[in-house]
């Protein structure tokens, strides 16, 4: 393995002047300097990741804690988009990533806390987790510099989809079309579901719609069997909606399946609109009408302010960062205007 003292030799100076050279510090001459570095590419060298953790109180690894309950870990394609921007985001800058857990280290369960320490990370992201758990709390009450998805703490910087403005979005697009029976099928109780209702209820005031009880109802994110069950129960209303507003692209699946079922057309009899804008909401027949998501920017935006928050700990504000996403229209909304 090559040394900063088997470079300095080659090149005739001190380790010292080698060390400040690679670590770009000023008081070493250009052509110097560009000669360490080439030489040093040449022969392969490596920083020694333990000393510059050392010296730099940073390892330059982050973590991410990612806790699906739903099994589908990164074939979550909305998930996976994001955890790969931010995974891209991070290693332009130098950064290696952890991903965290709560399971056994050498034989010994350990919180995830416990494992950021353990693994010696600089900063973590938290993205698709409980909030509300106890070693949740943990981290966000440590002093371990955070990054959260769609969820929002007083002290703690976030990166938000526009889910507010989404939904929002989608109505109105819903009511452009001639829709005035809407109905909304969300996912189960998050920060990102009750922002979801909310702009919803405020398109509906907006436009002056009333809309039934019986059209808002629960399911679940990702779940196509439960969107299956309570597409059934809205199309057996007597007054059943034109128009019904998925939790996501995925479940919208299960809810086109119940329609076909029942004999109906999409969108000749009834339209639907998904959420997320992933890739098999335009390989359906008809394509989908949806709201996609800037994951791309989400996992970019939260890679730039965790590792700011780790080197620039006394200057980073604690932003609460909003990313709009955009309408897709497809051909699964009737117009009836």
């Amino acid at each position: 393995m090559v040394s900063l003292k088997d470079i300095a030799n080659m090149c005739g100076v001190s380790v010292a002047t080698v060390s400040k050279a690679l670590n770009d510090q000023p008081d070493v001459g250009q052509e110097t300097r560009d000669k360490i570095k080439s030489l040093a590419d040449e022969l392969g060298y490596f920083t020694n990741s333990a000393a510059r953790a050392l010296k730099t109180n940073r390892t330059h690894n982050l973590g991410v804690l990612f806790v699906d309950e739903g099994h589908r870990g990164l074939t979550h394609e909305f998930f996976a988009a994001l955890l790969n921007s931010f995974k891209d985001e991070a290693e332009h800058e130098g950064y290696d990533i952890t991903f965290i857990n709560n399971r056994n280290v050498g034989g010994k369960k350990i919180t995830y806390l416990q494992h950021c320490l353990y693994r010696g990370v600089d900063g973590l992201l938290m993205a698709c987790v409980d909030f509300y758990d106890d070693e949740v709390l943990e981290v966000v009450n440590s002093s371990l510099p955070l990054v959260t998805i769609d969820h929002v703490f007083n002290n703690r910087v976030a990166v938000l989809s526009d889910n507010v403005g989404g939904v929002e979005t989608l109505v109105s697009y819903a009511y452009s079309m001639g829709h005035r029976k809407i109905a909304f099928i969300y996912g189960e109780p998050t920060a990102v579901t009750e922002n979801r209702k909310i702009g919803f209820h405020r398109a509906c005031e907006k436009y002056g719609l009333s809309v039934p009880n019986e059209y808002i109802v629960e399911s679940r994110y990702y779940d196509p069997e439960h969107c299956y069950t309570v597409t059934k129960e809205l199309l057996s209303l007597t007054e059943r909606p034109s128009c019904i507003l998925f939790p996501d692209d995925f479940s919208l699946a299960g809810g086109a399946r119940a329609i076909q079922e029942a004999g109906l057309r999409i969108p000749d009899d009834i339209s639907i609109i998904g959420y997320d804008g992933v890739i098999v909401s335009q390989l359906m027949t008809p394509r989908i009408t949806t709201l996609q998501q800037d994951s791309y920017r989400l996992g970019q935006e939260a890679a730039k302010k965790l590792i700011e928050l780790v080197e620039r700990p006394k200057t980073a504000l604690l932003d609460r960062i909003l990313i709009p996403g955009k309408l897709i229209p497809g051909e699964s909304v009737k117009n009836i205007v």
